[in-house]
């Protein structure tokens, strides 16, 4: 089938390079030129593993095009996706102006019957929106050509993208209208060899479900993230508790890791956008607020910590911080919401001098703090641990799993490890000779400070 994918953004380019990779003829299209250009050379602008390959392939193997012009794009598929970004404003609402001129255009461009599908996240009621505006550029065109909106929220994670993508754990479709329901089930029918994967229902609730997900995830990440700050005020061990309700089949272990908070494109986003709406109409959402409070509060959590190590030791100014990790998670260069941007800035202001490495985040990284004279960018884990008074883990990327801790603590100045994603055993941390600090679990330091 034809298929056109408006916005190449995360959402937009893997889906596009995946309904190509599973026989579908797909063209993408996006504003931003130089984007475009760079894709059709077979370049990425963003990092997603196995999403390169998969461009590459499809764009050979001609499945996969990409395109700017608007006119082209529209009259290319049969069904036409939105996948474009759907920021926060600054009361947490969810910005649909992106979405709402991608209506526009359709609605001025499209010459036969569309099926339009929206995938980018969007307030309830966004489906009715997109409708009323294609009808409208359609009246002032005084054409009576047929479409339908069709709801199709994606439910990809950055780092795994491709493979949720090729193999989702289900697929929701929106749709009043049955027949158009039936073309999105073909679309998909090749995601679905092994098991009907697919969910249809009205739009409404469609819309409500990628939200209601999100929140959820993010509401079990914030609910252990208050146990864990809960344990280390009483001397539990939160790992220990982590194991002890994950094992309860109702529970179960996902999402139960506590850390220094979630960042990313979409739970931070999701949570305000649905307590907006859940404001607007009517609702007094107390625990989707409660969620988004415990996470601010968490991304400050290991400054704090570091601040009070340090307090007895002259400070923080002029102490040098080596830090591993800056993306919001592994396997991504995204830096949306990161926890380590809010530590960064944090440290700075206090003086302290910071070593950054990450594996892949860096060139985004550079963009925000520039030349920072505080800042330096290192090789690798151990080039950012030279002459570094402590270490602070941000981001648990697979690299750090087995360091050589001997030659990072030869590398080092002090002696202070902070773990904001309890990647290592407390005890054993001891052994090596750090001053351990982690989340929810007892410090493991020589002398209490």
């Amino acid at each position: 089938m034809h298929i056109t994918i408006i916005g190449t953004g995360y959402v937009g380019l893997v889906t596009g390079a995946c309904f190509a990779e599973m026989g579908h003829s797909v063209m993408c299209l996006d504003v931003d030129i130089t984007k475009i250009e760079r894709l059709k050379k077979g370049e990425i602008p963003i990092y997603e593993p196995g999403l390169e390959e998969l461009v590459k392939r499809n764009s050979l193997s001609h499945r996969l095009q990409f395109t700017t012009d608007y006119q082209k794009a529209i009259n290319f598929g049969k069904v036409c996706f939105i996948a474009v970004p759907t920021p926060s404003q600054e009361n947490g609402s969810c910005n649909t102006s992106y979405v709402e001129s991608v209506a526009s255009h359709i609605g001025r461009t499209m010459e036969e019957k569309r099926i339009i599908v929206n995938k980018s996240t969007v307030p309830v009621g966004t489906a009715a929106l997109v409708t009323k505006i294609i009808q409208h550029e359609l009246t002032k065109r005084k054409s009576t050509i047929p479409f339908e909106v069709i709801s199709n929220p994606e439910f990809l994670k950055e780092g795994a993208a491709v493979q949720d993508c090729l193999k989702p754990d289900r697929i929701i479709i929106g749709a009043n209208c049955p027949k158009a329901a039936d073309v999105l089930r073909e679309i998909y029918s090749p995601f679905t060899v092994s098991h009907d994967k697919i969910l249809i229902m009205d739009t409404l609730s469609a819309e409500m479900t990628k939200y209601a997900a999100n929140a959820m995830l993010a509401t079990r990440i914030s609910f252990m993230n208050e146990i864990s700050e809960i344990c280390k005020c009483v001397g539990a061990n939160v790992n220990e508790v982590r194991k002890g309700i994950g094992s309860d089949s109702r529970i179960g272990y996902s999402f139960l890791y506590p850390g220094i908070g979630y960042g990313g494109s979409c739970f931070p986003k999701d949570i305000r956008a649905l307590i907006a709406k859940a404001k607007e109409a009517g609702c007094e959402p107390k625990l989707l607020s409660a969620v988004d409070e415990v996470n601010v509060r968490q991304k400050k959590i290991l400054g704090m910590k570091i601040r009070r190590y340090f307090s007895k030791l002259g400070g923080v100014k002029s102490k040098t911080i080596a830090v591993w990790g800056l993306s919001f998670k592994p396997d991504t260069d995204d830096l949306r919401e990161a926890p380590s941007l809010i530590f960064i800035d944090e440290l700075l202001k206090e003086g302290a001098k910071l070593r950054l490495y990450d594996p892949v985040a860096m060139p985004n990284a550079r963009k925000i703090f520039k030349n920072h004279p505080s800042i330096s960018w290192c090789e690798d884990e151990f080039d950012a641990a030279k002459d570094a008074d402590a270490i602070a883990l941000l981001t648990e990327w697979k690299q750090f799993r087995l360091v050589n801790f001997q030659s990072v603590k030869r590398q080092m100045k002090g002696i202070a490890f902070f773990d904001g994603r309890n990647q290592y055993k407390p005890a054993e941390m001891r052994t090596r000779g750090f001053d351990y600090i982690s989340i929810g679990v007892p410090d493991q330091v020589q002398e209490l400070v």
